[in-house]
Protein backbone atom coordinates (compact mmCIF):
# COMPACT_ATOMS: atom_id res chain seq x y z
CA UNK A 1 0.00 0.00 0.00
CA UNK A 2 1.65 3.47 -0.65
CA UNK A 3 2.67 5.63 1.52
CA UNK A 4 0.45 8.34 -0.18
CA UNK A 5 -2.82 6.48 -0.03
CA UNK A 6 -5.60 8.59 2.04
CA UNK A 7 -6.33 5.52 4.07
CA UNK A 8 -3.32 4.56 5.61
CA UNK A 9 -2.95 6.04 9.00
CA UNK A 10 -1.68 9.31 8.62
CA UNK A 11 1.64 8.25 10.85
CA UNK A 12 2.37 5.93 8.00
CA UNK A 13 2.08 8.77 5.54
CA UNK A 14 4.37 10.96 7.34
CA UNK A 15 7.33 8.91 7.85
CA UNK A 16 7.49 9.59 4.14
CA UNK A 17 9.22 13.13 4.49
CA UNK A 18 10.04 12.51 8.28
CA UNK A 19 13.51 14.83 8.97
CA UNK A 20 15.35 14.76 12.71
CA UNK A 21 14.19 18.49 12.71
CA UNK A 22 10.60 17.60 12.54
CA UNK A 23 11.52 14.93 15.58
CA UNK A 24 12.79 17.79 17.49
CA UNK A 25 9.36 19.70 16.92
CA UNK A 26 7.44 16.90 17.86
CA UNK A 27 9.15 15.80 20.94
CA UNK A 28 9.04 19.03 22.28
CA UNK A 29 5.37 19.33 21.73
CA UNK A 30 4.54 15.73 22.74
CA UNK A 31 6.04 16.85 26.55
CA UNK A 32 4.51 19.98 26.54
CA UNK A 33 1.01 18.08 25.77
CA UNK A 34 2.20 15.07 27.89
CA UNK A 35 2.57 17.57 31.17
CA UNK A 36 -1.19 19.31 30.05
CA UNK A 37 -2.47 15.64 29.90
CA UNK A 38 -1.16 14.81 33.10
CA UNK A 39 -4.13 16.12 35.55
CA UNK A 40 -6.74 16.28 33.00
CA UNK A 41 -6.52 12.44 32.48
CA UNK A 42 -6.41 12.21 36.73
CA UNK A 43 -9.27 14.55 37.13
CA UNK A 44 -11.22 12.38 34.05
CA UNK A 45 -10.79 9.00 36.23
CA UNK A 46 -11.67 10.85 39.26
CA UNK A 47 -15.01 12.42 37.88
CA UNK A 48 -15.99 9.33 36.01
CA UNK A 49 -16.12 7.51 38.95
CA UNK A 50 -12.87 5.60 38.54
CA UNK A 51 -9.34 5.46 40.06
CA UNK A 52 -7.01 9.02 38.92
CA UNK A 53 -4.96 5.69 37.61
CA UNK A 54 -7.78 4.64 35.04
CA UNK A 55 -7.65 7.58 33.06
CA UNK A 56 -3.97 7.89 32.87
CA UNK A 57 -3.91 4.25 31.69
CA UNK A 58 -6.74 5.79 29.15
CA UNK A 59 -4.30 8.20 28.21
CA UNK A 60 -1.16 6.38 27.86
CA UNK A 61 -2.89 3.69 25.78
CA UNK A 62 -5.50 4.59 24.04
CA UNK A 63 -3.83 8.17 23.31
CA UNK A 64 -0.50 6.14 21.49
CA UNK A 65 -3.06 4.03 19.39
CA UNK A 66 -5.00 6.93 18.36
CA UNK A 67 -1.80 8.75 17.08
CA UNK A 68 -0.52 5.53 15.78
CA UNK A 69 -3.25 4.90 13.85
CA UNK A 70 -5.51 7.51 12.82
CA UNK A 71 -6.20 9.93 10.34
CA UNK A 72 -5.38 12.99 11.74
CA UNK A 73 -1.92 14.56 11.72
CA UNK A 74 -2.14 16.34 14.99
CA UNK A 75 -4.94 14.43 17.02
CA UNK A 76 -4.06 13.93 20.72
CA UNK A 77 -7.07 11.45 22.20
CA UNK A 78 -7.56 10.05 25.72
CA UNK A 79 -10.21 10.72 28.36
CA UNK A 80 -12.52 13.51 27.84
CA UNK A 81 -15.23 15.54 29.81
CA UNK A 82 -17.86 13.86 27.13
CA UNK A 83 -17.54 11.25 28.94
CA UNK A 84 -17.30 12.03 32.57
CA UNK A 85 -21.29 11.55 33.50
CA UNK A 86 -22.08 8.50 31.19
CA UNK A 87 -19.07 6.53 32.42
CA UNK A 88 -19.85 7.74 36.45
CA UNK A 89 -23.10 6.28 35.83
CA UNK A 90 -22.45 2.96 33.88
CA UNK A 91 -20.04 2.42 36.74
CA UNK A 92 -22.78 2.96 39.45
CA UNK A 93 -25.20 0.44 38.02
CA UNK A 94 -23.13 -1.97 36.27
CA UNK A 95 -19.66 -1.71 37.75
CA UNK A 96 -16.18 -1.61 36.24
CA UNK A 97 -17.27 -4.45 34.41
CA UNK A 98 -20.17 -3.09 32.85
CA UNK A 99 -17.96 -0.25 31.80
CA UNK A 100 -15.43 -2.71 29.95
CA UNK A 101 -18.74 -3.95 27.95
CA UNK A 102 -19.78 -0.67 27.14
CA UNK A 103 -16.64 0.56 26.46
CA UNK A 104 -15.34 -2.64 23.85
CA UNK A 105 -19.13 -2.25 22.42
CA UNK A 106 -18.52 1.29 21.72
CA UNK A 107 -15.22 0.29 20.15
CA UNK A 108 -16.86 -2.17 17.92
CA UNK A 109 -19.07 0.15 16.59
CA UNK A 110 -16.84 2.64 16.30
CA UNK A 111 -14.40 0.19 14.06
CA UNK A 112 -17.75 -0.78 11.68
CA UNK A 113 -18.22 3.00 11.35
CA UNK A 114 -15.01 3.60 10.12
CA UNK A 115 -14.59 0.22 7.53
CA UNK A 116 -17.95 1.02 6.04
CA UNK A 117 -17.15 4.36 5.36
CA UNK A 118 -19.48 6.11 8.07
CA UNK A 119 -17.19 8.45 9.35
CA UNK A 120 -18.47 10.98 7.09
CA UNK A 121 -22.39 10.38 8.68
CA UNK A 122 -21.43 12.24 12.02
CA UNK A 123 -21.61 14.99 9.60
CA UNK A 124 -25.65 15.18 10.07
CA UNK A 125 -25.58 16.31 13.66
CA UNK A 126 -26.65 19.81 13.46
CA UNK A 127 -24.94 22.39 15.19
CA UNK A 128 -27.66 23.23 17.87
CA UNK A 129 -27.17 19.33 19.07
CA UNK A 130 -23.83 19.49 19.80
CA UNK A 131 -23.54 22.74 21.31
CA UNK A 132 -26.41 21.55 23.67
CA UNK A 133 -24.53 18.30 24.16
CA UNK A 134 -21.73 20.67 25.30
CA UNK A 135 -22.97 22.78 27.15
CA UNK A 136 -25.61 20.33 29.38
CA UNK A 137 -22.20 17.94 29.64
CA UNK A 138 -19.81 21.33 30.89
CA UNK A 139 -22.97 22.11 33.41
CA UNK A 140 -23.05 18.56 34.83
CA UNK A 141 -19.16 18.26 35.39
CA UNK A 142 -19.01 21.70 36.94
CA UNK A 143 -21.29 20.40 39.22
CA UNK A 144 -19.94 16.94 40.46
CA UNK A 145 -16.44 18.86 41.06
CA UNK A 146 -18.48 21.13 43.67
CA UNK A 147 -17.76 19.07 46.58
CA UNK A 148 -13.96 18.50 46.30
CA UNK A 149 -13.40 22.29 45.40
CA UNK A 150 -15.51 23.31 48.70
CA UNK A 151 -14.31 20.33 50.69
CA UNK A 152 -18.24 19.48 51.88
CA UNK A 153 -18.82 16.61 53.93
CA UNK A 154 -21.67 14.57 52.84
CA UNK A 155 -22.99 10.85 52.03
CA UNK A 156 -23.01 9.64 48.56
CA UNK A 157 -23.72 11.95 46.04
CA UNK A 158 -26.18 11.02 43.82
CA UNK A 159 -25.92 10.89 40.13
CA UNK A 160 -29.20 12.50 39.17
CA UNK A 161 -28.13 16.40 38.88
CA UNK A 162 -31.43 17.90 40.76
CA UNK A 163 -30.79 15.79 43.98
CA UNK A 164 -26.88 16.00 44.10
CA UNK A 165 -27.58 20.06 43.90
CA UNK A 166 -29.78 20.26 46.49
CA UNK A 167 -27.59 17.80 49.07
CA UNK A 168 -24.59 20.32 48.09
CA UNK A 169 -26.79 23.00 48.98
CA UNK A 170 -27.53 21.31 52.23
CA UNK A 171 -24.19 20.84 52.94
CA UNK A 172 -22.68 24.25 52.27
CA UNK A 173 -21.97 25.30 55.79
CA UNK A 174 -19.81 21.96 55.98
CA UNK A 175 -16.66 23.30 53.54
CA UNK A 176 -13.50 23.42 54.74
CA UNK A 177 -11.48 26.71 54.35
CA UNK A 178 -8.06 25.19 53.64
CA UNK A 179 -9.69 23.05 50.76
CA UNK A 180 -11.69 26.01 49.30
CA UNK A 181 -8.11 28.34 49.54
CA UNK A 182 -6.66 25.62 47.85
CA UNK A 183 -9.20 25.25 45.27
CA UNK A 184 -9.37 29.24 44.64
CA UNK A 185 -5.55 29.74 44.06
CA UNK A 186 -5.40 26.72 41.71
CA UNK A 187 -8.26 28.35 39.65
CA UNK A 188 -6.65 31.84 39.97
CA UNK A 189 -3.46 30.19 38.98
CA UNK A 190 -5.04 28.52 35.68
CA UNK A 191 -7.03 31.99 35.08
CA UNK A 192 -3.90 34.05 35.11
CA UNK A 193 -0.54 32.41 34.73
CA UNK A 194 -1.19 32.28 30.43
CA UNK A 195 -0.91 35.79 31.14
CA UNK A 196 2.30 35.91 32.16
CA UNK A 197 3.44 32.60 29.69
CA UNK A 198 1.55 29.98 27.41
CA UNK A 199 4.88 28.14 27.28
CA UNK A 200 4.65 26.45 30.39
CA UNK A 201 1.33 24.75 30.82
CA UNK A 202 -0.43 26.58 33.70
CA UNK A 203 -2.25 23.59 35.00
CA UNK A 204 1.60 21.77 35.70
CA UNK A 205 2.42 24.83 37.75
CA UNK A 206 -0.65 25.65 39.72
CA UNK A 207 -0.88 21.42 40.85
CA UNK A 208 2.88 22.24 41.95
CA UNK A 209 2.37 25.18 43.99
CA UNK A 210 -0.56 24.15 45.59
CA UNK A 211 0.64 20.48 46.45
CA UNK A 212 3.99 21.81 48.03
CA UNK A 213 2.02 24.19 49.86
CA UNK A 214 -0.43 22.14 51.32
CA UNK A 215 2.17 19.34 51.93
CA UNK A 216 4.90 21.82 53.96
CA UNK A 217 1.72 23.79 55.31
CA UNK A 218 0.15 20.55 56.26
CA UNK A 219 -3.44 21.56 55.19
CA UNK A 220 -6.00 19.49 56.01
CA UNK A 221 -7.19 18.63 52.80
CA UNK A 222 -8.06 15.80 50.72
CA UNK A 223 -5.35 14.33 48.26
CA UNK A 224 -5.44 11.45 45.80
CA UNK A 225 -3.64 9.58 48.43
CA UNK A 226 -6.30 9.66 51.33
CA UNK A 227 -8.82 8.88 48.80
CA UNK A 228 -7.46 6.60 46.35
CA UNK A 229 -4.14 5.27 48.39
CA UNK A 230 -2.10 6.65 45.20
CA UNK A 231 -1.34 5.68 42.46
CA UNK A 232 0.60 2.65 41.88
CA UNK A 233 4.09 2.95 39.98
CA UNK A 234 4.47 0.57 36.83
CA UNK A 235 3.24 -0.07 33.77
CA UNK A 236 -0.35 -0.26 32.95
CA UNK A 237 -1.93 -4.05 34.77
CA UNK A 238 -2.91 -5.82 31.18
CA UNK A 239 -6.16 -8.12 32.51
CA UNK A 240 -9.05 -9.58 31.01
CA UNK A 241 -12.60 -7.89 32.23
CA UNK A 242 -15.22 -10.16 33.68
CA UNK A 243 -17.97 -9.81 31.13
CA UNK A 244 -21.28 -10.41 32.04
CA UNK A 245 -23.56 -11.96 29.18
CA UNK A 246 -26.90 -10.80 30.95
CA UNK A 247 -25.92 -6.72 30.58
CA UNK A 248 -24.98 -6.98 26.89
CA UNK A 249 -28.78 -5.93 25.84
CA UNK A 250 -29.68 -3.09 28.61
CA UNK A 251 -25.34 -1.63 28.59
CA UNK A 252 -26.27 -1.34 24.50
CA UNK A 253 -27.58 1.74 24.61
CA UNK A 254 -25.21 3.23 26.50
CA UNK A 255 -22.48 1.93 23.66
CA UNK A 256 -24.27 3.45 21.04
CA UNK A 257 -23.62 6.68 22.93
CA UNK A 258 -20.42 6.19 23.81
CA UNK A 259 -19.91 5.46 20.37
CA UNK A 260 -21.48 8.35 19.02
CA UNK A 261 -19.79 10.95 21.24
CA UNK A 262 -16.64 9.46 20.36
CA UNK A 263 -17.28 9.67 16.93
CA UNK A 264 -18.57 13.36 16.95
CA UNK A 265 -16.07 14.83 19.74
CA UNK A 266 -12.99 13.42 17.40
CA UNK A 267 -14.32 14.25 14.30
CA UNK A 268 -14.88 17.94 15.84
CA UNK A 269 -11.28 17.76 17.06
CA UNK A 270 -9.92 16.84 13.83
CA UNK A 271 -11.75 19.27 12.06
CA UNK A 272 -10.31 22.47 14.44
CA UNK A 273 -6.67 20.76 13.78
CA UNK A 274 -7.23 20.95 9.85
CA UNK A 275 -8.19 24.82 10.74
CA UNK A 276 -5.01 25.46 12.62
CA UNK A 277 -2.16 23.61 10.48
CA UNK A 278 -4.27 23.51 6.87
CA UNK A 279 -4.22 19.29 6.54
CA UNK A 280 -7.13 17.56 5.64
CA UNK A 281 -8.19 14.44 8.33
CA UNK A 282 -9.24 11.53 6.99
CA UNK A 283 -12.80 10.96 9.10
CA UNK A 284 -13.26 6.95 8.76
CA UNK A 285 -9.40 6.10 9.28
CA UNK A 286 -9.56 8.10 12.43
CA UNK A 287 -12.68 5.92 13.70
CA UNK A 288 -11.61 2.85 13.00
CA UNK A 289 -8.29 4.10 15.20
CA UNK A 290 -10.60 5.40 17.75
CA UNK A 291 -12.45 1.93 17.96
CA UNK A 292 -9.23 0.01 18.80
CA UNK A 293 -8.32 2.25 21.04
CA UNK A 294 -11.19 1.23 22.70
CA UNK A 295 -11.56 -2.19 22.44
CA UNK A 296 -7.97 -2.13 23.82
CA UNK A 297 -8.00 0.28 27.04
CA UNK A 298 -10.63 -1.75 29.19
CA UNK A 299 -7.46 -4.35 28.41
CA UNK A 300 -5.20 -1.94 30.46
CA UNK A 301 -8.14 -0.88 33.09
CA UNK A 302 -8.84 2.21 31.11
CA UNK A 303 -11.93 3.99 30.44
CA UNK A 304 -13.77 5.24 26.99
CA UNK A 305 -11.33 7.55 24.82
CA UNK A 306 -11.66 10.18 21.86
CA UNK A 307 -9.63 12.83 20.12
CA UNK A 308 -9.21 15.95 22.94
CA UNK A 309 -9.48 19.29 21.28
CA UNK A 310 -8.14 21.09 23.69
CA UNK A 311 -5.13 18.85 23.91
CA UNK A 312 -4.72 18.68 19.99
CA UNK A 313 -4.89 22.63 20.27
CA UNK A 314 -2.07 22.66 22.46
CA UNK A 315 -0.06 20.13 20.87
CA UNK A 316 -0.40 22.14 17.53
CA UNK A 317 0.36 25.61 19.07
CA UNK A 318 3.65 23.46 20.68
CA UNK A 319 4.89 23.21 17.35
CA UNK A 320 3.61 19.57 16.81
CA UNK A 321 4.25 18.43 13.16
CA UNK A 322 3.15 14.54 12.80
CA UNK A 323 1.37 11.98 15.22
CA UNK A 324 4.65 11.16 16.51
CA UNK A 325 4.07 13.85 18.99
CA UNK A 326 0.82 12.41 20.10
CA UNK A 327 3.05 9.07 20.69
CA UNK A 328 5.37 10.85 23.03
CA UNK A 329 3.04 12.26 24.54
CA UNK A 330 1.75 8.62 25.78
CA UNK A 331 4.91 8.02 26.29
CA UNK A 332 5.41 11.20 28.65
CA UNK A 333 3.05 10.02 30.74
CA UNK A 334 3.79 7.00 30.59
CA UNK A 335 7.53 7.55 32.00
CA UNK A 336 5.79 10.03 34.70
CA UNK A 337 3.68 7.09 36.34
CA UNK A 338 6.64 4.92 36.11
CA UNK A 339 9.24 7.62 38.08
CA UNK A 340 7.08 10.26 39.96
CA UNK A 341 3.42 7.85 40.81
CA UNK A 342 4.65 8.14 44.27
CA UNK A 343 4.58 11.84 44.05
CA UNK A 344 1.08 12.40 42.52
CA UNK A 345 -0.40 11.05 45.53
CA UNK A 346 -0.26 14.35 47.33
CA UNK A 347 -2.19 15.84 44.63
CA UNK A 348 -5.12 18.01 46.21
CA UNK A 349 -8.21 16.99 45.11
CA UNK A 350 -9.72 20.46 45.36
CA UNK A 351 -6.77 21.36 42.84
CA UNK A 352 -8.09 18.77 40.07
CA UNK A 353 -11.30 20.04 41.16
CA UNK A 354 -10.34 23.59 39.69
CA UNK A 355 -8.92 22.17 36.75
CA UNK A 356 -12.06 20.90 35.88
CA UNK A 357 -13.98 23.66 36.50
CA UNK A 358 -11.97 25.26 33.66
CA UNK A 359 -11.98 22.41 31.39
CA UNK A 360 -16.33 22.69 31.87
CA UNK A 361 -16.11 26.47 30.94
CA UNK A 362 -14.13 25.80 27.97
CA UNK A 363 -16.23 22.68 26.51
CA UNK A 364 -19.38 24.74 27.00
CA UNK A 365 -18.90 26.36 24.42
CA UNK A 366 -21.07 29.58 25.45
CA UNK A 367 -19.75 31.59 23.07
CA UNK A 368 -21.96 29.83 20.49
CA UNK A 369 -24.85 30.72 22.81
CA UNK A 370 -25.28 33.79 21.77
CA UNK A 371 -25.36 33.05 17.75
CA UNK A 372 -27.70 30.28 18.70
CA UNK A 373 -30.41 32.75 20.09
CA UNK A 374 -30.11 35.24 17.20
CA UNK A 375 -31.08 32.18 14.86
CA UNK A 376 -34.52 30.77 13.85
CA UNK A 377 -37.18 29.87 17.27
CA UNK A 378 -36.59 26.07 15.89
CA UNK A 379 -32.84 26.29 16.14
CA UNK A 380 -33.09 27.37 19.30
CA UNK A 381 -35.71 24.83 20.53
CA UNK A 382 -33.42 22.11 19.47
CA UNK A 383 -30.58 23.78 21.64
CA UNK A 384 -32.84 24.10 24.57
CA UNK A 385 -34.41 20.40 24.51
CA UNK A 386 -30.95 18.64 24.26
CA UNK A 387 -29.60 20.68 27.19
CA UNK A 388 -32.41 20.09 29.40
CA UNK A 389 -32.22 16.53 28.55
CA UNK A 390 -28.53 16.72 29.08
CA UNK A 391 -28.88 17.86 32.50
CA UNK A 392 -31.87 16.63 34.04
CA UNK A 393 -32.11 13.22 32.05
CA UNK A 394 -29.39 11.79 31.11
CA UNK A 395 -27.32 11.44 28.05
CA UNK A 396 -28.59 8.17 25.90
CA UNK A 397 -32.01 9.84 26.03
CA UNK A 398 -31.02 13.60 24.78
CA UNK A 399 -28.61 11.65 22.18
CA UNK A 400 -31.73 9.97 21.02
CA UNK A 401 -34.12 12.76 21.15
CA UNK A 402 -31.65 15.72 19.93
CA UNK A 403 -31.02 13.64 16.35
CA UNK A 404 -34.93 13.29 16.42
CA UNK A 405 -35.57 16.99 16.23
CA UNK A 406 -33.03 17.49 14.13
CA UNK A 407 -34.43 15.49 11.58
CA UNK A 408 -37.27 16.82 11.94
CA UNK A 409 -35.85 20.22 11.60
CA UNK A 410 -34.37 18.99 8.51
CA UNK A 411 -37.58 18.15 7.18
CA UNK A 412 -39.23 21.00 8.12
CA UNK A 413 -36.71 23.32 6.07
CA UNK A 414 -36.62 21.04 3.16
CA UNK A 415 -40.10 21.92 2.51
CA UNK A 416 -39.75 25.67 3.07
CA UNK A 417 -37.91 25.57 0.08
CA UNK A 418 -40.92 24.36 -2.04
CA UNK A 419 -42.54 27.60 -3.46
CA UNK A 420 -44.84 28.24 -6.10
CA UNK A 421 -45.64 31.82 -7.61
CA UNK A 422 -46.28 33.49 -10.49
CA UNK A 423 -43.89 34.14 -13.19
CA UNK A 424 -44.24 38.46 -13.38
CA UNK A 425 -42.89 41.30 -15.15
CA UNK A 426 -40.95 42.22 -12.31
CA UNK A 427 -39.71 38.68 -11.41
CA UNK A 428 -38.10 38.77 -14.68
CA UNK A 429 -36.51 42.15 -14.71
CA UNK A 430 -35.04 41.30 -10.77
CA UNK A 431 -33.59 38.24 -12.56
CA UNK A 432 -31.34 39.99 -14.74
CA UNK A 433 -29.34 41.17 -11.99
CA UNK A 434 -28.15 38.07 -10.72
CA UNK A 435 -28.19 36.40 -14.15
CA UNK A 436 -24.11 35.44 -15.22
CA UNK A 437 -24.64 35.01 -19.04
CA UNK A 438 -23.43 37.92 -20.58
CA UNK A 439 -20.97 39.04 -17.95
CA UNK A 440 -17.09 38.75 -18.00
CA UNK A 441 -15.85 37.66 -14.27
CA UNK A 442 -12.23 39.28 -13.57
CA UNK A 443 -8.71 37.69 -13.41
CA UNK A 444 -8.76 38.84 -9.50
CA UNK A 445 -12.02 37.11 -8.87
CA UNK A 446 -12.96 33.16 -7.77
CA UNK A 447 -16.65 33.12 -8.23
CA UNK A 448 -18.05 30.17 -6.61
CA UNK A 449 -21.69 29.13 -5.95
CA UNK A 450 -23.80 26.97 -3.85
CA UNK A 451 -26.91 25.06 -4.98
CA UNK A 452 -29.49 24.05 -3.21
CA UNK A 453 -30.40 23.44 0.64
CA UNK A 454 -27.15 24.46 2.59
CA UNK A 455 -27.89 22.52 5.94
CA UNK A 456 -26.26 20.13 8.32
CA UNK A 457 -25.32 17.37 5.96
CA UNK A 458 -24.19 19.32 3.23
CA UNK A 459 -21.48 21.78 4.66
CA UNK A 460 -18.75 19.02 4.38
CA UNK A 461 -18.90 19.73 0.81
CA UNK A 462 -17.83 23.24 0.62
CA UNK A 463 -14.93 22.08 2.92
CA UNK A 464 -13.96 19.60 0.16
CA UNK A 465 -14.59 22.29 -2.58
CA UNK A 466 -12.48 24.77 -0.40
CA UNK A 467 -9.74 22.19 0.75
CA UNK A 468 -6.65 24.17 -1.52
CA UNK A 469 -6.66 28.10 -1.05
CA UNK A 470 -3.60 28.26 -2.98
CA UNK A 471 -5.59 28.35 -6.66
CA UNK A 472 -8.81 30.88 -5.17
CA UNK A 473 -8.00 34.60 -6.46
CA UNK A 474 -7.55 37.71 -4.15
CA UNK A 475 -11.76 38.74 -4.49
CA UNK A 476 -14.04 35.06 -3.91
CA UNK A 477 -17.57 35.53 -4.54
CA UNK A 478 -20.31 33.17 -2.92
CA UNK A 479 -23.13 33.35 -4.81
CA UNK A 480 -26.10 32.43 -3.02
CA UNK A 481 -28.65 32.80 -5.66
CA UNK A 482 -29.75 29.15 -5.87
CA UNK A 483 -28.75 28.04 -2.13
CA UNK A 484 -32.93 27.56 -1.16
CA UNK A 485 -31.99 27.37 3.08
CA UNK A 486 -29.73 27.41 5.89
CA UNK A 487 -29.07 26.82 8.95
CA UNK A 488 -27.14 27.48 12.17
CA UNK A 489 -24.30 24.59 10.66
CA UNK A 490 -24.20 26.44 7.34
CA UNK A 491 -23.64 29.46 8.73
CA UNK A 492 -20.43 27.67 11.09
CA UNK A 493 -19.24 26.38 7.96
CA UNK A 494 -19.04 29.80 5.74
CA UNK A 495 -17.98 31.89 8.72
CA UNK A 496 -15.51 29.24 8.82
CA UNK A 497 -14.64 29.68 4.95
CA UNK A 498 -14.14 33.21 5.38
CA UNK A 499 -11.53 33.33 8.39
CA UNK A 500 -9.44 30.85 6.53
CA UNK A 501 -9.57 33.72 3.57
CA UNK A 502 -8.99 36.36 5.17
CA UNK A 503 -6.28 34.52 6.98
CA UNK A 504 -4.76 33.74 3.75
CA UNK A 505 -4.91 37.76 2.70
CA UNK A 506 -8.60 37.20 0.40
CA UNK A 507 -11.12 38.72 0.98
CA UNK A 508 -14.96 36.47 0.42
CA UNK A 509 -18.02 38.57 -0.80
CA UNK A 510 -21.35 37.07 -0.46
CA UNK A 511 -24.25 37.79 -2.87
CA UNK A 512 -27.85 37.43 -4.07
CA UNK A 513 -28.93 35.18 -0.76
CA UNK A 514 -32.89 34.26 -0.85
CA UNK A 515 -35.51 35.01 1.46
CA UNK A 516 -34.83 32.46 3.99
CA UNK A 517 -31.34 32.60 3.98
CA UNK A 518 -31.08 36.53 3.87
CA UNK A 519 -33.27 36.62 7.06
CA UNK A 520 -31.24 34.09 9.31
CA UNK A 521 -27.70 35.70 8.44
CA UNK A 522 -28.90 39.01 9.42
CA UNK A 523 -30.51 37.51 13.12
CA UNK A 524 -27.21 35.99 13.71
CA UNK A 525 -23.66 37.68 14.04
CA UNK A 526 -22.79 36.78 10.47
CA UNK A 527 -22.72 40.55 8.83
CA UNK A 528 -20.64 41.91 11.61
CA UNK A 529 -18.15 38.99 11.43
CA UNK A 530 -17.83 39.45 7.53
CA UNK A 531 -18.53 43.42 7.14
CA UNK A 532 -21.72 44.46 5.47
CA UNK A 533 -20.14 46.28 2.81
CA UNK A 534 -19.24 42.64 1.61
CA UNK A 535 -22.58 41.03 1.66
CA UNK A 536 -24.22 42.60 -1.91
CA UNK A 537 -27.88 42.00 -3.38
CA UNK A 538 -26.83 40.35 -6.46
CA UNK A 539 -23.90 39.13 -8.79
CA UNK A 540 -23.71 42.61 -10.72
CA UNK A 541 -23.75 44.92 -7.27
CA UNK A 542 -20.69 42.25 -6.14
CA UNK A 543 -18.09 42.32 -9.12
CA UNK A 544 -18.38 46.46 -8.34
CA UNK A 545 -17.41 45.51 -4.52
CA UNK A 546 -14.87 43.25 -6.30
CA UNK A 547 -13.45 46.37 -8.67
CA UNK A 548 -13.34 48.42 -5.37
CA UNK A 549 -11.66 46.08 -3.48
CA UNK A 550 -8.92 45.37 -6.43
CA UNK A 551 -7.81 48.83 -6.20
CA UNK A 552 -7.40 48.62 -2.45
CA UNK A 553 -4.77 45.47 -3.16
CA UNK A 554 -3.20 47.64 -5.63
CA UNK A 555 -2.72 50.70 -3.62
CA UNK A 556 -0.77 48.22 -1.26
CA UNK A 557 1.13 46.81 -3.63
Amino acid sequence: MSLTNPNVPKLIQCLRSYTPQIFVRDLLAGITVGLVALPLAMAFGIASGVTPQAGLYTAIVAGFIISALGGSRTQIGGPTGAFVVIVAGIVLRFGMSGLAMVTVMAGLILLIMGVTGLGSAVRFIPRPVIIGFTNGIAVLIASTQIKDFFGLHTGAVPSEFLPRMKMLAASAGTFNLSTLLVGLGTLATLLFFPRITKRVPASIVALLVFTFLSVVLHLHVETIGTRFGGIPRGLPPFAFPDFHSEHIIPLIPMAFTVAMLAAVESLLSAVVADSMTGDRHNPNVELIAQGIANLTSPLFGGIPATGAIARTATNIRSGARSPVSGNIHAVTLLVILLIAAPLVSYIPLAALAAVLFVVAYNMSEWREVRIILQLSFADIAVWLVTIALTVFADLTVAVGVGLALAALLYIHRISETTTVSYVTDEYIRDGLQHNLQGRIIPSYVTLLRIHGPFLFGTTEKLVEETADLSKFEPVVILRLRNMTAIDATGIYAIERFADRLRASGRTMILCGAMQQPSNLLKRSNFIKHLGEENIMPNIQAALERAEELKKVYDMRM
